[in-house]
């Protein structure tokens, strides 16, 4: 049987998100922190993008600004061809649930639901139906067939990545955000988390964005772009892990 396979979606200059003049400010007058002062950045479709930076760099507040979860002081987001300024809380639900699949080093699943009720509750709270074969075919694909009716307290917490991992591709989503998704796993179920990321983008072209303090797993990806004080600072392309740390020690 014909398995779907998730479709690369880009707007017209070939880009699955794209991040203008980005300005995250809190408090105000002699308070105010700019946490992203001034972010630009395009994410082409079917790229697996590693975002790193020392510890209050803005990385995370970016990539909630990204992916519609948190909105900026000034500037504009678009994803999948859609600019998320002035959409109401309503219409970016929506538009999250159309675009936007997440992993979380939390893992987020539902203690009740068996590993393929996690799976499929995104589509379910989408009112979506996924083609036939489709859900089998992720789940097989993360390792997890033995697993599927397991919930969460029975499966250790790299086969729990995985269930998140699988949730996350089975929506098909335009952009996946990972944050921290190997950061409660020992270097062996990493790897093989990071594996299951970089199949997703070889086999499906799924676009990625992962925020990571880790260099290891930033090897994973196409691109690194490091983040100083709000500010995009350095963006290499297949950097190797040396060039990596090189980078992060600069920045410390």
């Amino acid at each position: 049987m014909a398995v779907a396979q998730a479709p690369v979606v880009t707007t017209a200059t070939g880009n699955a998100v794209v991040a203008r003049d980005l300005v995250r400010r809190y408090g105000d007058g002699d308070c105010a922190v700019d946490a992203v002062a001034g972010v630009s950045v395009e994410v082409p479709a079917g790229q697996f993008t590693a975002v790193m930076g020392p510890s209050g760099s803005g990385k995370s507040t970016l990539m909630h600004l990204l992916a519609g979860l948190d909105r900026p002081t000034s500037g504009a987001v678009e994803i999948g061809g859609e600019d998320l300024s002035g959409m109401s809380d309503k219409q970016l639900t929506l538009l999250r649930r159309r675009h936007i699949g997440f992993v979380f080093q939390a893992f987020n699943l539902v203690p009740t639901l068996t590993a393929e009720e996690n799976v499929r509750l995104p589509l379910a709270i989408a009112g979506r139906r996924p083609e036939a074969g489709w859900i089998d075919h992720v789940i097989e694909r993360v390792g997890l067939t033995d697993r599927r009716t397991h919930r969460p307290s029975e499966l250790s917490g790299g086969q729990q990545q995985r269930v998140a991992v699988a949730r996350a591709l089975a929506s098909e989503p335009t952009v996946l955000f990972a944050d921290e998704p190997t950061g409660n796993l020992d270097s062996r179920t990493s790897a093989e988390v990071l594996d299951l990321l970089r199949d997703a983008v070889a086999s499906y072209g799924q676009t990625t964005v992962m925020v990571t303090h880790d260099p290891v797993a930033a090897r994973a990806a196409d691109r690194v772009v490091f983040l100083a004080d709000g500010r995009i600072v350095s963006d290499l392309y297949a950097p190797a892990e040396d060039e990596i740390l090189a980078t992060l020690k600069e920045l410390a």
